[in-house]
């Protein structure tokens, strides 16, 4: 059996972002995406197009935040950053993840009815 890459939920991005970003500081998208990866041990692999709607999206709603900089190897990059409405976004986000993840843990282990 072959095994493929995860394929994400509707707004989980957005969480695996809105979490990046808390946990690593500013950083620019495509450092975003190899940090997703690196921590997902590669299960999720995420192309440009894909972060860079997220970022937007999440930019869009000002629980990030965008300025111009330098990378490492001295090429121009927007760095994001989570504002206080995205720190507390993820807050929200991450409790009600926590909460499906258990509901669906609870419906997939429930033992049949006799």
């Amino acid at each position: 059996m072959t095994e493929t890459k995860l394929d994400l939920l509707q707004g989980t991005l957005d969480l695996l972002v809105l979490q990046t970003l808390a946990s690593m500081g500013s950083l620019h998208g495509y450092g975003i995406a190899r940090r997703i990866e690196q921590v997902s041990g590669n299960e999720v692999l995420l192309n440009q197009g894909t972060i860079y709607a997220s970022l937007v999206r999440l930019q869009q709603r000002g629980w990030i935040s965008a300025a111009w900089g330098m990378s490492d190897n001295n090429r121009r990059a927007k760095y994001y950053t989570l504002t206080r409405s995205g720190r507390k976004q993820l807050a929200v986000e991450t409790a009600n993840w926590q909460r499906l993840s258990a509901v669906i843990t609870r419906v997939l282990s429930a033992k049949p009815e006799m």
